[in-house]
């Protein structure tokens, strides 16, 4: 091989191999930073991985709003028709957070499937739903059989 030719390959086989790092190192970066969506019956049928940061979403459960009398922790239930997840949170929720209303929340399951929440966001006004919430509670909809909603056989 003519040593012209020799270094042209060496060269072009350095840029691909630091571009395959570079590729690499990239997609590492944005598969930790991922938040999938779960609704609240993947949440229960234990779709949704443990240790990893999610987001979940659905109505607020009425009657379900307990406040702590001391500190800002509250514990909440959300559903999309078919079953219901705990979500706790420490913090001030959205001004337009009410029962009854759609909410996504973004944390970590713990081992009792409960979602400790970092951030909960609320919707925006009487016609608004989060788009993954809208499409779980059509989903659970469809499901419906008579009236009852039935899960789908894994």
């Amino acid at each position: 091989m003519h040593p012209q030719r020799k270094k042209r390959l060496i060269l072009v086989l350095l840029v691909l191999l630091g571009v395959g790092v570079a590729v690499a190192l990239a997609l590492g970066a944005l598969r930790q930073n991922i938040n999938l969506f779960y609704t609240p019956t993947e949440i229960a049928s234990g779709v949704a991985p443990q240790d990893a940061r999610i987001r979940a979403g659905g109505m607020v459960v009425a009657g379900s709003l307990k406040r702590s009398a001391d500190s800002l922790d509250v514990v909440f239930d959300v559903t999309d028709g078919a079953e219901q997840v705990t979500i706790t949170y420490s913090g001030i929720l959205p001004d337009l957070f009410r029962e009854g209303q759609g909410i996504v929340a973004l944390g970590r399951l713990n081992e009792d499937r409960v979602l400790v929440a970092d951030e909960v966001l609320a919707k925006h006004d009487e016609e608004y739903m989060p788009p993954e919430v809208a499409q779980a509670l059509d989903k659970v909809e469809h499901m419906k059989v008579d009236g009852v909603y039935t899960p789908p056989a894994n």
